[in-house]
């Protein structure tokens, strides 16, 4: 859609609708009383915790999930933030691992993940008198294949992002104003989402995926995705990165580490990074 003429208008209605849209969402915060937050440290969940702390205080906590499937450094930024806050944070071990279903990557991972996790969240809630549990959903994250969500609903996990309508840029806009650091951060996901669905789950995929993105970043790349194929390495970035990352002296570089690391061959999809572009086979 293109604005002509009055664009100033445009904006001023745009800046009341977030505004609006974040005093609906302190609204309903302020109503929980008390709250324990799924916490990842990503965008969504870091602008949720922010203004969970505006509007609950002390009567918050914030759990991270520690896991094979989380990049430590994640888990350090999130620790980092919620101290930065004065949240009381804490670090949870996750089990998935230890789950035959859930190892088996099939296409119900995420449900089984994600209700195993809340079971846990949940439990910790009832010892700290706390009376409701939310994560940072979204609602551009109703748009993809998220069986996660299906947990989240059967458990009483509230979403209150959702509830007022708030979309990922609507996250990153105010986040911007609020002067949060994640407010251009990439998007990130578990790395399990990194390999093909039916290909089993294992500490040492993880691993490997973990330290290839790593490289990756290193070298001044925004935001990355490699996928495994057996042990092959699909990359993803921008679309705009592309034509960087095949530059010879870069491409060497990737190329000599990831065989390092453990990959027998690398490629680059040429289409870029597609969020929850392994969710095309179902």
């Amino acid at each position: 859609m293109i604005f002509i003429g009055n664009s100033s208008l445009f904006v001023k209605k745009m800046n009341n609708s977030l505004t609006s849209k974040r005093e609906r969402l302190i609204s309903i915060l302020k109503g929980y009383g008390s709250l324990l937050i799924a916490y990842s440290g990503g965008v969504d969940s870091t602008f949720l915790l922010a203004v969970a702390h505006e509007a609950l205080k002390k009567n918050l906590v914030a759990i991270t999930a520690k896991s094979p499937l989380h990049p430590v450094m994640e888990n350090q930024d999130a620790k980092a933030f919620a101290q930065e806050l004065g949240v009381k944070h804490m670090l949870v071990k996750s089990r998935e691992m230890n789950l035959p279903d859930f190892t088996a990557n099939t296409k119900e991972r995420c449900y089984l993940c994600k209700k195993y996790l809340f079971i846990d969240l949940l439990k910790i809630a009832r010892d700290k008198n706390i009376e409701y549990v939310a994560h940072g959903a979204n609602v551009d994250d109703l748009e993809d294949f998220r069986p996660g969500f299906d947990a989240a609903r059967e458990m009483k996990i509230t979403a209150p992002m959702v509830d007022v309508g708030l979309t990922k840029n609507d996250i990153r806009t105010l986040s911007k104003q609020m002067n949060l650091k994640t407010w251009n951060k990439p998007p990130m996901s578990c790395l399990a989402t990194r390999i093909p669905y039916g290909t089993q789950i294992t500490t040492e995929k993880l691993e490997m995926i973990e330290q290839a993105e790593q490289v990756i970043l290193g070298l001044g790349f925004n935001a990355c995705r490699v996928r495994l194929h057996a042990k092959v390495a699909r990359i993803e970035v921008d679309s705009a990165d592309i034509e960087r990352m095949l530059e010879q002296g870069v491409r060497s570089s990737i190329v000599g580490k990831l065989r390092e690391i453990g990959f027998s061959n690398v490629a680059v999809d040429l289409e870029g990074y597609g969020q929850g572009s392994m969710n095309r086979t179902l």
